[in-house]
Parts: structure tokens; sequence; C-alpha cells
């Protein structure tokens, strides 16, 4: 590489609708708006934001979408002259009770939903991939979530790592991206953020513009 500079990095996104006890969900807030946002601030040497996908907040239901959302951007790396470029998934999504923002370092392969999500399906205790096996196995990024939360909190956020992603949606949609990522090989990342009242929705975009420029270092 030598003079060419740091390698390119795609970054895509997605977040979430509103679901049962969330009417206004802050990841699609950030998500719709993050490009904007960035355009205004500028990015770094080599990074792009990608797509920027609001998923409903639904298991078995958001499949397709989640799919196509992975998919299209393996077809926009193979049509690009610089498909030697990494690839990076971040999902967003809400933590309504959390009061700092948690990066999470794994998947576990059980849906257990709380509450029925927003195309009524409530699973209980079932594999999210069957043929990954039982409702223990867990998956873990490959990205060094560690030093991406120790380079964010020196940013000043409030921001902790996390070994439990919940059993819910967010989980079952991470689970779904990190066997995708090791499948094709890119990488994945799920971050819970806290609601808009908790931390304002402008240190919310802040963090996630920071989280961009983290990560194109990381990789």
């Amino acid at each position: 590489m030598g003079s060419e500079g740091p390698p390119a990095v795609t970054i895509h996104l997605t977040g979430f609708k509103k679901f049962h006890g969330v009417s206004d969900n802050p990841t699609e807030t950030i998500v719709s708006n993050l490009k904007e946002y960035t355009k205004k601030k500028g990015l770094a040497k080599g990074l792009t934001l990608g797509s920027c996908t609001v998923l409903e907040t639904a298991g078995q239901g958001a499949l397709p979408a989640l799919y196509q959302t992975l998919q299209s951007a393996l077809s926009g790396k193979e049509s690009e002259s610089s498909s030697s470029g990494k690839i990076v998934w971040v999902h967003f999504g809400v933590n309504s009770g959390a009061s700092r923002f948690a990066i999470e370092q794994q998947a576990v392969n059980e849906a257990t939903f709380r509450c029925p999500d927003e195309m009524g399906w409530k699973p209980q205790k079932v594999p999210i991939i069957p043929a990954d096996g039982g409702i223990t196995r867990v998956r873990k990024t490959s990205l060094p979530v560690e030093e991406i939360t120790k380079a964010l909190s020196k940013k000043g956020y409030d921001v902790m790592t996390s070994d439990d992603a919940g059993r819910f949606v967010c989980n079952y949609v991470y689970y779904h991206s990190l066997h995708f990522a090791e499948q094709n090989g890119t990488k994945s990342l799920f971050v819970h953020v806290p609601l808009f009242l908790t931390i304002d929705e402008e240190t919310q975009m802040q963090f996630a513009a920071c989280l961009l420029e983290v990560l194109a270092s990381s990789c």
C-alpha cells in the first residue's frame, strides 16, 4: 500500500422503525439523517457512508428486506473498481432503559421475544438460524470492540462494551448479519443507543459520525 493511504472502507447502516413501547425510535432518525449530517461535517479520506436503511422492528418478517440490503452492498462492491475496499455493517438499535451507548460484541442464536414484534411474531427459545446449531450458539464480531469503545470514550462519549444484545429483534438482526459477514468477508457491528430523552439528538448524531471515523481506522 505504501503511499496510497488507508484502505477504502464503506460503512452501511441500518436502524429500526417504531415498536411496542417506543413510538419514536432514535435509530430511525440517526440512520435517515446521518448522510446529510456527515456531508456538512465531512468524512475521513477513504471512508464512504453507503446505504442507510430503516428496517421494520420485526424478526422473520423483516428478513427479506435485511438480506436484500446486505446483498446489495456486495453487488455494489463487485461493480466498483475499488473492490479491494472493506465493507462494514453497523446496525443501530435502541435500548429504552439505557443511559449510555453500548457496543455489542456478540449475538446469540436465540429468539425469545418479550413482546410480539411489529408483524405479530413472538418466538420463545427458537434458534435464529436452525442450521447454525442450538440456542446457545454465539457469534462474535471480528471488529476490535474494546479498542472502538476506548476510542469513543476518549472523544468524551459515555459508552461501554456489552456481551448481551438481548433476545429480541436487535439480537435477531445482529446474528443474521454476523452469519452473513462470515460467509461474505465483510464485518458487522451492533450499537445500542438510548432514547433522545436520555441523550439528546445532536449528541447522538455526533456519536454516530464519530463511530464511522473510529471504525474506518479500526479496519
